[in-house]
């Protein structure tokens, strides 16, 4: 299986989602969520389903269109519902890491999605390996999941309580059991987790607020770093799972990841990124003709340059609606051609011009690389690139693909070396304050780690990119540790 999004780009995270609804199909409402998300993850998708005694599991590889049918939800009876969408970044890309997952406990069936990263994954296995337990994926969501249906007997506040104890890194995750949805998000609050209305009598749990509009839902708050909500017949309650020392939003959820309708901080996204292409205007004037958007993401930040620049806004490219995933492996030729398979220049509009090319980041630089060709070739005279996010210089490890630190561009060259790696007439990153201040907030509000190598969790000093590499085969069949967990293939 080939995807044609990937390319040095920083690749999604993970979405995930809860639903409950007494007078409503979870599983349709799940659906349209999952829709509404499937920009954080495009390798798999899953839907669990509980109606008051069983819970159901559908989930497969593909996108959210392609893992459904109306059958599938028909099949999928119930009022609560847990969902997700993957984009793999510990844990192969197979259909045994696709999420929820679905496990029997001492207190019925449950089933858990989890966006983030944990960081003392391999301690945490080892740990409760030689206490009996066996693991039936790699993925170490499914060591998240352990620890808290091992604890789910003491009821769920001290079960998440737990799981917030011993895992280390970024989580945000909806948990479903046969009567009860529960949310909750790391101490620190790397990955977003919101939580709000569903009707009169619903309620609705989802990684961004984009996807309560599209289901007529409304969301209430964000949840707090270190706070779960427990939804159940009786309403919803907030409680504390964990103190928080330090929060820590991902940035990089404000520039890229989150879509531009949501809303995170209180700061509308489209609106923090047309401010970041004013900040960058204002760091890195030129003069110039055009101001073009490498599409979708440099859209707002483009706007927002020509309006504080006054340099007229035009488009340059255009992006096909149509490329996402495919399941026919192109050929050589056609790998080198991938930029062209998703941008078509516009060269009416750039012959002859100084263009200013707007852009959320860069990686590795292969892909600006050859856009900024494509600009020169359809007839530009200049191109200046303008990148919204600050040099990319140390790796992620709370749950962001984007290469060790020695594929990093922006780690391995200068600014200067890098504009002419890429071929730019120059190159101009928006600065860390820039960044910050277009959200409206200070820095300490946010893990800046990808851009300053400050981890708001330690991490060890031995843990690199490799760390998250594939862990050895397991066994196919699942097992049972304790009496109390089973790992259900479906």
């Amino acid at each position: 299986m080939v995807d044609l999004e990937r390319d040095d780009r920083l690749k999604e995270e993970c979405g995930v989602l809860g639903v409950y609804s007494p007078n409503q199909e979870a599983a349709r409402i799940g659906f349209f969520g999952l829709f509404a998300l499937q920009h954080r993850g495009q390798e798999s998708a899953g839907l669990a389903v509980s109606d008051g005694t069983k819970v159901r599991l559908r989930r497969g590889m593909g996108l959210v269109n392609q893992v459904f049918n109306e059958a599938d939800l028909g099949d999928l009876p119930g009022h609560i519902a847990c969902g997700h969408t993957r984009y793999s970044t510990t844990g192969a890309s197979e259909i045994r890491n696709a999420q929820p997952i679905f496990c029997q406990s001492q207190v019925g069936e449950i089933a858990i999605a989890h966006n983030g990263n944990l960081i003392n994954t391999r301690e945490l296995r080892e740990e409760m390996e030689a206490d009996g337990e066996h693991f039936d994926s790699s993925s170490d969501s499914e060591i998240l999941a352990r620890i808290f249906v091992l604890n789910m007997h003491l009821g769920p506040e001290a079960a998440v309580a737990e799981v917030m104890r011993r895992a280390k890194g970024a989580y945000s995750v909806t948990v479903l059991t046969p009567r009860m949805l529960i949310g909750f998000r790391d101490p620190t609050g790397i990955r977003p987790l919101v939580v709000g209305k569903l009707g009169e009598d619903g309620y609705m749990i989802a990684s961004e607020t984009c996807a309560f509009h599209p289901v007529g839902g409304t969301p209430i708050q964000e949840l707090e770093p270190g706070e779960m909500v427990i939804i159940d017949h009786n309403g919803m309650r907030l409680a504390c799972g964990a103190k928080s020392e330090r929060k820590a939003m991902c940035l990089f959820e404000f520039i890229y990841f989150a879509r531009p309708d949501s809303a995170m901080y209180g700061t509308s996204l489209y609106s923090a990124r047309e401010r970041m292409g004013a900040e960058l205007a204002s760091e890195h004037k030129v003069e110039a003709d055009i101001v073009v958007p490498v599409p979708d993401s440099g859209i707002p930040a483009a706007l927002g340059y020509s309006a504080a620049s006054g340099i007229p806004f035009r488009e340059g490219m255009v992006k096909s609606r149509y490329i996402h995933r495919t399941f026919i492996a192109p050929d050589q030729r056609m790998r080198e051609l991938g930029v062209r398979m998703k941008l078509t220049a516009l060269e009416d509009h750039l012959r002859g011009k100084r263009v200013i090319l707007v852009d959320d980041s860069i990686v590795r630089g292969t892909t600006t690389k050859q856009i900024v060709k494509m600009m020169f070739e359809s007839g530009a005279t200049e191109v200046h690139v303008r990148i919204t996010a600050p040099p990319i210089k140390f790796p992620c490890f709370y749950g962001i693909d984007m290469a060790s630190k020695g594929e990093l561009a922006a780690a391995k060259m200068s600014i200067e070396e890098l504009g002419k790696e890429i071929g730019a007439t120059t190159l101009g990153y928006l600065s860390i304050e820039g960044a910050v201040k277009a959200v409206g907030k200070t820095k300490d509000q946010f893990c800046l780690a990808c851009f300053s190598g400050d981890y708001p969790i330690p991490v060890p000093n031995n843990l690199s990119k490799s760390a998250f590499d594939e862990p050895p085969e397991f066994g196919e069949i699942a097992t049972i540790s304790h009496g109390q967990f089973k790992l259900i293939e479906m």
